[in-house]
């Protein structure tokens, strides 16, 4: 997400002053936190709908693969008893109506693909919040243009909340677990470090060390 031409050109005496505008900072350090969890939570949101849709098309499968001829032959030999063959017949063929019907009504496949689309929006306004709260504490950007930034992000923010399907409050215990308890947001320097150049390490767990 690209800021707009009058976050650059904002200027004011107090932008060199990591410490202005404490009000601004607290209400972007908020922003940031619910479109954390917002994010989060949909993520988990598009991995229940994936896993429902794989246990779907599985039980469909199976039944599919139950009611052939081959296997409903075998079941003929071994019940020996041509009403109970038919009601088995009967059950299987209406369990795959039953599934058929299921997965065209609830098409859990394409509402993750959903979740995964307003993540990932959310994701680049998650990171640009980042990016402004990195840019107001050193004191890098104007109050005024922080505004404008602001501003745009959340724009950014409603536009995607507009769009996005509803989730459940399992997926939000699950983004919970996750980012207080798993911490799957942080990472130590350690954890970091081998991912850069030597040039760029800060090298900090062996300083620790």
């Amino acid at each position: 997400m690209q800021p707009s031409s009058d976050w650059y050109e904002l200027t004011d005496e107090t932008a060199g002053d990591p410490d202005h505008d404490p009000y601004l900072l607290a209400q972007l350090r908020e922003a940031f936190g619910r479109v954390v969890y917002s994010q989060k939570t949909h993520e988990k949101q598009a991995d229940i709908c994936f896993n429902k849709h794989r246990w779907q098309q599985g039980v469909l499968i199976a039944l599919t693969a139950t009611s052939s001829g081959t296997f409903l032959a075998a079941v003929v030999g071994l019940l020996g008893d041509p009403v109970l063959t038919s009601l088995a017949t009967s059950t299987i063929a209406l369990l795959v109506s039953w599934m058929s019907l299921g997965a065209q009504t609830f098409k859990f496949q394409e509402e993750s693909e959903a979740h995964l689309v307003i993540a990932s929006r959310l994701w680049d306004v998650r990171e640009s919040y980042l990016s402004l709260i990195a840019d107001h504490m050193s004191g890098t950007v104007s109050e005024a243009g922080g505004r404008v930034r602001r501003d745009e992000l959340q724009q950014a923010t409603r536009d995607a909340y507009g769009d996005a399907p509803r989730t459940s409050s399992k997926a939000f215990a699950r983004a919970r677990e996750g980012l207080q308890h798993n911490e799957e947001m942080t990472f130590t320097s350690r954890e970091i470090d081998p991912f850069l150049p030597e040039t760029l390490r800060l090298d900090e767990g062996e300083a620790s060390a």
